[in-house]
């Protein structure tokens, strides 16, 4: 992913369409001078909807395409004629996308499957012909609907990356060595911090032909859920990840305190996170000898499993893709069990 191309939040103002208007209408021809009312309703306005796309990975495309305009629905005619609807508009989405309230932050649905469709803003409702308000008492009406006015809004499109396996750690940790190592992706991978502005996606290949995805997260800082630094940015990404693989260099003064600090940046930001799986590797390996390593593992929290690893060696990434795949293995079985129960308790409520 170019560093330049990848979007994850954009403001989008959206005008749904109108409905057309009911008619007034009564039948006349050669034969009948006087007919009964036929006004045919008129057409729903245009829906702005969103459709995912697996394809797509930014909102890019939005930076350039602030206001978005849904056509109005076309009035009622006589003979009980309805009018055309208006035309929709269909923006495609990446995977992952959350669309909000900008003034009340509220949550209104999100995009998780390829070609998924929802409807962001619907278009006003047409009004009915006069057709409609016949009565015993009443035969002839001589009004009808207007058409329902669409919506003029705002709303926030926000993208969290969708991955198996979420990288987390310090800027320089290793994160993008180790994604390079592991998947076909080239983020960039430098010597010093904030290499990785962006979060890049790459897919492991596993035994038998299976896959996963895993995510390279910009570094984390010191009170980042306050927004310090890449903040907000980045720990939304992690918020979709279903494992999260903590990175921490062999280097690093103090393991332990270096790994509750990322913890308590996630549970700051969304209790939440500490739910999910969790490992903890201790990345650059083939910077120290096998006598350094049995004096670092006292200081490893013994509440995680860990492994050291080499990206540079490859030492340790076997063992490594073994772990993560039985987690993303258990995730992928909760969740189709999830969906079973799901899918009964519904089968339960409509025989009942």
């Amino acid at each position: 992913m170019a560093g330049t191309n990848f979007v994850d939040y954009v403001k989008i103002n959206c005008v749904s369409g109108h409905g057309g208007a009911g008619s007034a209408h009564f039948h006349r021809s050669k034969t009948t001078a006087k007919g009964g009312p036929d006004g045919g309703d008129g057409g729903r306005g245009g829906h702005i909807i969103l459709k995912g796309n697996r394809n797509l990975w930014t909102l890019l495309a939005f930076r350039y395409r602030k206001h978005v305009k849904a056509g109005h629905g076309v009035g009622g005619s006589a003979n009980h004629s309805s009018g055309a609807q208006g035309e929709d508009i269909i923006l495609e989405v990446p995977l992952g996308v959350v669309v909000k309230d900008p003034e009340t932050q509220e949550v209104l649905f999100e995009i998780t499957e390829h070609d998924e469709q929802r409807i962001m803003v619907p278009g006003g409702r047409g009004g009915l012909g006069n057709s409609n308000f016949k009565s015993a008492t009443n035969q002839a009406p001589k009004y009808a609907q207007p058409g329902e006015e669409g919506q003029d809004v705002w709303r926030i499109l926000e993208l969290k990356v969708l991955a198996d396996v979420g990288l987390v750690g310090f800027p320089n940790a290793g994160k993008s060595t180790l994604l390079a190592a592991m998947t076909a992706a080239k983020p960039e991978i430098a010597n010093y911090p904030f290499t990785t502005i962006t979060p890049n996606l790459g897919i492991v290949q596993y035994r038998d032909g299976r896959s996963f995805a895993m995510a390279d997260i910009p570094g984390i800082i010191e009170d980042a859920h306050l927004g310090k630094g890449l903040g907000h940015r980045f720990l939304r990404h992690i918020e979709r990840n279903a494992t999260l693989l903590f990175c921490i260099p062999s280097d690093e003064d103090d393991i332990s305190a270096a790994y509750k600090t990322l913890l308590h940046e996630l549970e700051a930001y969304n209790p939440d996170l500490l739910d999910k799986p969790r490992l903890l590797v201790i990345t650059k390996r083939d910077l120290i000898d096998d006598e350094l390593e049995e004096l670092l593992t006292p200081g490893i929290p013994d509440d995680v499993p860990h492994l050291f690893i080499s990206a540079v060696t490859g030492h340790g990434v076997v063992e490594l893709k073994d772990k993560l795949w039985t987690y993303i293995s258990d995730a992928r079985e909760a969740e189709d069990s999830r969906a079973a129960m799901e899918e009964d308790d519904d089968a339960s409520w409509e025989e009942e």
